[in-house]
C-alpha cells in the first residue's frame, strides 16, 4: 500500500474531508476520522438507511478508516485529541469558519507544537476575501461559481449538476496537496498548511468558460448536452431515443458523414471544418437528426463504432452499474469482512491493481478506540 506507515487524523462532515481522507486510506494511510457525540458526521443521516444504520453515501465516503468519538468541547478529551493529533503525519478538516481556532485546533497553534505537521483546512468560499468567514454547502457553490448558469438545456434556468463535483472535487485537490506536502516533508522535514475550497475548485471546473469569456467578453451559457466550441459533438435524435456523439475533429465528421449516407457534407463549405460546423450547428443538427431518426439507435451505435466515431448510449445509472465494462473494471467493490456493503472503488490502479475496500465504514456502536484512545 503506497502510504502505509502515514496517519492521517480526520475531522470530516459530509463530503469533501471525507473524501479527501478516504482517498489517502484508500491508498494505505492509517485513517482516523474524529465523530461529535451527538450523532456523527451528518451524512450518516444523509438518505435512508439501507446497509445497517446508516445512509449508503456515508458509506462511499468513509470506507477503510478507523473512527473515535469526541468532544471538543471537554477539555480532557480536547487535549487528548490534540496528542493524538501530535501522534499523526496528517490532519485535515472542513469545520466551519473559525470553529477550529476557537477549540485550539486552528493552523497556527497546531503547527507551532507540530511542526512535521500537515494540516489541511478544507473550506466553502475560500480562507481570504469578504466571504471567507461564510459556510456553505454543494448547492450554494454551484450557484455561487457559475457552473449552474452552464448547466442544463438552452434557454431554460440553470440546474445543480448530478454529482457534488465541488466538494468531491475539493476533496481531490486536497488529497494532492496532502501527497506534495509528504513528499517536501521527506526532503525538508517540514510541515505545511494546505487551504482548499468549494468556491476555488468551482472556478478552476469552469475555468475553459471563464478562458474563453475573458479572452471574448462573451458570457457563457448552458448548452444542453452540446459543447460551445465543438460540432457534432453532443445528443442527436434517433427512431427510439438520443444517442450521444463526439465527431471531434474533421477526420471524424467525414467519417460520420459516409457512415449516415452522405460523405458530401464533408466538402460542403458549411461544415468543412469545426469553425465552419459551429457556425452552422442549427442546420448541421437538423440534417443529422433527419437521418439518424431514420433507425434504431443500436443500428447507430453498431454502424458508428464499425467505422471509428466515438458515440454512446444515454444509459442509467443502473444501466452503467451492469455493463459488461463496468465488471471487466472489478470497480464495484465489497469490504474484506464480507458485509453486504457494495461501493465504487477508487478510479486508479497499481501495477494493474486496484486498491481493496479494506473496512467498512465504522458504525457509531462500533467505534475503534472510541473509549481506549489506543492507536
Amino acid at each position: 500500500m503506497m502510504l502505509a506507515g502515514v496517519r492521517v487524523v480526520e475531522i470530516g462532515q459530509a463530503l469533501a474531508a471525507p473524501f479527501a481522507a478516504e482517498i489517502l486510506a484508500d491508498l494505505g494511510a492509517d485513517v482516523i476520522k474524529v465523530e461529535k457525540p451527538d450523532g456523527g458526521d451528518d451524512a450518516r443521516h444523509w438518505g435512508a438507511a439501507i446497509w445497517g444504520d446508516d445512509a449508503p453515501m456515508f458509506h462511499q465516503m468513509n470506507r477503510n478508516k478507523r473512527a473515535i468519538c469526541v468532544d471538543i468541547k471537554n477539555a480532557d478529551e480536547r487535549e487528548r485529541l490534540i496528542a493524538l493529533i501530535g501522534s499523526a503525519d496528517v490532519f485535515l478538516h472542513n469545520l466551519r469558519p473559525g470553529a477550529a481556532e476557537a477549540s485550539g485546533l486552528g493552523a497556527a497553534a497546531l503547527r507551532a507544537r507540530f511542526p512535521r505537521l500537515i494540516y489541511g483546512d478544507l473550506g466553502a468560499f475560500g480562507h481570504r476575501g469578504p466571504l471567507s468567514d461564510r459556510p456553505g454547502y454543494e448547492l450554494l457553490l454551484q450557484a455561487f461559481g457559475g457552473l449552474m448558469s452552464i448547466t442544463g438545456e438552452p434557454g431554460r434556468e440553470g440546474v445543480r449538476c448530478g454529482p457534488s463535483l465541488n466538494d468531491l472535487g475539493t476533496g481531490i485537490w486536497a488529497a494532492i496537496g496532502i501527497l506534495a506536502a509528504l513528499i517536501r516533508r521527506g526532503r525538508t522535514g517540514e510541515g505545511c498548511l494546505i487551504e482548499a475550497s468549494l468556491f476555488e475548485t468551482a472556478l478552476c471546473w469552469g475555468s475553459i468558460h471563464a478562458a474563453s469569456y475573458l479572452a471574448s467578453g462573451e458570457a457563457p451559457r448552458a448548452e444542453g448536452a452540446s459543447h460551445p466550441s465543438l460540432t457534432p459533438y453532443g445528443a442527436f435524435e434517433t427512431a427510439d431515443g438520443r444517442l450521444i456523439i463526439g465527431a471531434g475533429n474533421d477526420r471524424l465528421f467525414a467519417k460520420l458523414a459516409h457512415a449516415l449516407g452522405h460523405p458530401e457534407w464533408a466538402e460542403d463549405a458549411r461544415f468543412r471544418d469545426n469553425r465552419a460546423r459551429v457556425a452552422n450547428r442549427a442546420a448541421l443538427t437538423a440534417l443529422i437528426n433527419g437521418r439518424l431518426t431514420q433507425d434504431s439507435k443500436a443500428a447507430w451505435v453498431e454502424r458508428l463504432e464499425a467505422v471509428g466515431v466515438p458515440c454512446a448510449p444515454i444509459q442509467s445509472i443502473p444501466e452503467a452499474l451492469s455493463h459488461a465494462q463496468t465488471a471487466a473494471l472489478g470497480i464495484i467493490q465489497r469490504p474484506d469482512d464480507g458485509s453486504p456493503v457494495r461501493m465504487i472503488g477508487m478510479p486508479l490502479s497499481f501495477d494493474g491493481e486496484r486498491p481493496a475496500v479494506r473496512l467498512p465504514a465504522p458504525s457509531l456502536d462500533r467505534r475503534d478506540g472510541s473509549r481506549s484512545w489506543q492507536f
